[in-house]
């Protein structure tokens, strides 16, 4: 693959047929590495598209606004801008290494653990830079929780694994705290599978299970937004579509951003995509337009798998 690819602007290059993504497989996508290492360096600026995704009624929850983002001297996200609207699913694709993840990252500060990242431009939510120095980043984690591609229980109970949370936070009396851990398995849809054994560890659950109970340990520390890396990159078709499903349900109260492989993911459960390719957004749109008939010709060859 050319380690320099020309980003295609303009609507020019719109293609002529419509293309088609079957969107009824429940084929779950290959687990990827990590992408921090993936993206070499460049010495030019690319042309990056504009996010005009965002419907004009429909709030924006987060704002990034010509982010560059490094890792030492490595740049692997060029001048990034995209609206992600409220309550709804704004899906992140693209090939191994393109960003997305690292993308993911910055919204909630998740690359602050990685030594020698830095990173230009601005990151607002719902009106707050998130990247502002008085910011308390684990309050700014309670209210932007993540759950990451490989499914992390802790080695406690499943009861422990939900309380967890708020326990850090303070709360000690025991009645709030049940109510808390069956509220969250109820919308992880996870509560009549194991309400019978709470005090069970949370490591015999299946793989499927453990995702959806990592998502109501997120769920339990009440956030606005739910950002997910490969959710279900790792699970068998059956328990992808639970959690596809889950998706779909939580969108009516959240705001999700989800990072796949799996374009006919993308395609079932988000309202919005955004099209990553070598650190650059490329596109991004209403997710029937951008893969029936996306603007750049490089979307199409993503989507139509030409490369990637």
């Amino acid at each position: 693959m050319n380690s320099s690819p020309t980003v295609v602007t303009g609507n020019g290059n719109a293609p002529n047929e419509e293309l088609c993504v079957d969107v009824t497989s429940t084929d779950a996508a290959a687990a990827t590495p990590d992408e921090s290492g993936a993206t070499s360096i460049r010495t030019s600026r690319p042309v990056v598209a504009e996010s005009t995704a965002t419907d004009s009624w429909q709030a924006v929850k987060i704002r990034a606004k010509n982010v560059d983002f490094f890792y030492g001297t490595n740049q692997v996200l060029f001048d990034v801008s995209l609206d992600i609207p409220e309550k709804s699913v704004t899906a992140l694709i693209g090939p191994s290494g393109c960003g997305k993840s690292t993308f993911l990252r910055t919204l909630n500060r998740m690359n602050d653990i990685i030594e020698g990242t830095r990173h230009t431009g601005d990151i607002v939510l719902e009106g707050t830079d998130v990247y502002d120095p008085s910011i308390d980043v684990v309050l700014l984690r309670k209210r932007v929780g993540m759950v990451f591609q490989k499914s992390t229980p802790f080695p406690k109970s499943i009861f422990d694994n939900i309380a967890y949370g708020p326990k850090v936070a303070g709360l000690k009396n025991k009645a709030k705290l049940a109510e808390i851990v069956e509220t969250s398995l109820q919308r992880a849809a996870l509560w009549d599978e194991v309400k019978d054994r709470l005090n069970s560890s949370a490591m015999a659950l299946s793989g499927g299970q453990q995702q959806r109970l990592c998502i109501a340990r997120t769920l339990a520390t009440d956030p606005d937004v739910i950002l997910m890396d490969e959710p279900a990159s790792a699970l068998d078709p059956a328990s992808t579509a639970r959690v596809e499903d889950l998706i779909f349900e939580l969108k009516k109260n959240y705001t999700i951003v989800i990072v796949t492989h799996n374009m006919q993911q993308a395609a079932r459960v988000s309202q919005q995509t955004a099209f990553f390719f070598q650190g650059v957004l490329v596109e991004t749109g209403n997710t029937h337009g951008l893969f029936t008939n996306p603007n750049e010709k490089q979307t199409e060859d993503y989507i139509t798998g030409r490369f990637g």
